[in-house]
């Protein structure tokens, strides 16, 4: 487990998020890869690690709506910058928006054994990313990231990407949003990233309440994809089992949620039966024979990985923990920790520039993108279950160590060999699990 010498908690209006402290040991421990979570506009001196804070999104506007998962880097260096400096002795900028300071393509790709798969597949499939509001720069955002990684171009005019309201317009699209615009420019580099050869399809819904989002869900698996990446969630409730029917239940489409960013405990709609729950990694590289090392992701008390047994929604079939009578979160993980972040570029409402996101709304669509390497689901199956006929072999990487709080049955928030509710089953190891 991560530890920390000191550890902070600050409760934000709505929905909590965790604001927490770690602190490096020293730049030189290259692959470290701690961190300092701050709030939002408190001064603060960075040390060697990253500091950061939640996006605006993280915390709902109104009553009744649902929060984003992420967190932007503000300072300090990442694991990524880390590694720079021990490598070439030179020290780079802190938070310095020109050049990336997060994992790029190569390194998600290297890290999860995508790398063939990555340049090979993915032609015809389309990734679709449910969101909230308008990202007015989503295009031309995407296109410096695709460029800047010599990615294929994926625009409009090519049919490669497509931007909807949650009723299908590409002409009336929801009111702008700066924070909801960074959520937006995360999921769709991410998907870039894993899958540069699929097609994109951004829906974005009116606010977001889950009736909005829900619908653009259903919009989403209307148009034709068959992976849709939801990075947002909230607290469980006696409606979840509607919602489920109305909205997620799409058998042949992969639909993948984030596990959320409050450390133990369950959220909707990472409870759904029907969707693929998707825990956080801190992501390290390692003198391994896989190259990387991967960690429950946990800051502090208030902020990690979400996962934890849902108190409405049912068991699915092929869930066969015992410490949990219903749903279990999550299924399979992937990098999280914004100390370990990933590389995006944004421009709207912010200094338009590079900038490293972490929270779970990052390892959502990274395994949606898994999904679509792994090629079309068969009709009328889960692909929730598809990992589950995997576990225990190398086609998963088991993370064993960490934990995101206390909980009663240890392993709802405790790593172990084997499933446990932090990360689930593991990593992707390739593409085989995601099959099916």
């Amino acid at each position: 487990m991560r530890t920390s010498p000191a550890v902070g908690t600050t409760a934000a209006p709505g929905r909590r998020r965790r604001i927490g402290t770690v602190f490096a040991a020293a730049a030189a421990l290259a692959f470290a890869g701690f961190g300092t979570a701050v709030q939002a506009g408190a001064a603060t001196a960075a040390p060697a690690g990253a500091t950061w804070a939640k996006t605006p999104c993280a915390t709902p506007k109104h009553q009744g709506e649902l929060a984003c998962n992420s967190l932007r880097v503000t300072g300090g260096l990442t694991a990524f910058q880390q590694e720079q400096a021990a490598r070439t002795g030179i020290t780079p900028r802190a938070a310095n928006a020109s050049t990336p300071s997060g994992y790029g393509p190569s390194d998600l790709q290297a890290a999860y054994g995508l790398t063939s798969a990555a340049a090979s597949k993915g032609s015809g499939e389309t990734i679709a990313i449910v969101d909230a509001y308008n990202d007015p720069n989503a295009e031309a955002d995407l296109a410096k990231y695709r460029s800047y990684y010599g990615l294929p171009a994926c625009t409009k005019a090519s049919g490669c990407f497509k931007q909807v309201s949650q009723t299908g317009s590409t002409t009336s699209l929801p009111s702008s949003d700066a924070g909801w615009s960074e959520e937006i420019s995360l999921d769709l580099d991410m998907a870039s990233a894993i899958c540069p050869n699929c097609n994109i399809l951004l829906v974005e819904a009116t606010t977001p309440t889950m009736a909005n989002l829900g619908t653009a869900v259903n919009e989403a698996v209307k148009l034709g994809a068959k992976f849709v990446s939801n990075s947002y969630g909230g607290s469980e409730s006696s409606s979840d089992s509607s919602y489920d029917s109305s909205y997620f239940n799409h058998p042949g489409v992969a639909i993948t949620v984030s596990a959320g960013d409050s450390g133990y405990g369950a959220e909707y709609p990472a409870a759904s039966q029907y969707v693929t729950a998707v825990g956080g990694t801190a992501l390290k590289k390692a003198s391994t024979t896989r190259g990387w090392s991967e960690t429950v992701w946990n800051t502090s008390s208030t902020e990690g990985t979400g996962s934890g047994c849902s108190a409405y929604d049912a068991k699915p079939s092929w869930q066969t923990d015992t410490g949990c009578a219903k749903r279990t979160i999550a299924d399979v993980s992937a990098v999280a920790d914004p100390a370990t972040g990933v590389s995006v570029y944004d421009s709207y409402g912010i200094t338009a520039g590079w900038y490293t996101f972490g929270g779970t709304s990052a390892s959502s669509p990274i395994i949606a993108s898994v999904y679509a390497l792994a090629g079309t689901p068969s009709s009328g199956s889960y692909p929730a279950k598809f990992p589950y006929a995997k576990a225990g072999t190398t086609a998963l990487n088991d993370v064993t160590s960490g934990s995101n709080g206390s909980c009663s049955t240890s392993y709802l928030c405790t790593a172990r060999s084997g499933y446990d509710g932090p990360t689930g089953l593991g990593t992707p190891a390739g593409v085989s699990a995601f099959t099916g």
